[in-house]
């Protein structure tokens, strides 16, 4: 007989391994945005969908749906296909509209 706990612990190691495995692709893809002045950050993932914030130039730049949807998004969803989607998340207040006049 299975243990709830059992389901649980199976639960939280299956999100882990695809969660660090999302980190690691993050991870090959940051020097390519990072050599455009841009940045990528892991925010989270939940219910299979995963969470990232782009940071410097990438914020406001006409071609971020293109880097997202088929640069990150394709290469996360092959690569770990119990993922359901890749969203851009944005913080309330950016911080280079501090620096906007």
């Amino acid at each position: 007989m299975i243990q709830l706990s059992e389901i649980t612990e199976n639960k939280i190691t299956e999100t882990d391994e695809r969660e660090g495995l999302v980190k690691k692709i993050i991870s090959h893809l940051r020097p390519y945005i990072m050599g455009d002045g841009g940045d990528i950050e892991f925010v989270s993932l939940e219910d299979d969908i995963v969470y990232i914030r782009l940071l410097g130039a990438c914020v406001g730049c006409s071609m971020i749906d293109v880097t997202l949807n088929n640069g990150i998004k394709n290469w996360i969803m092959e690569e770990v296909p119990s993922v359901k989607d890749v969203v851009m998340v944005q913080d309330v207040m950016d911080n280079s509209s501090l620096y906007s006049f």
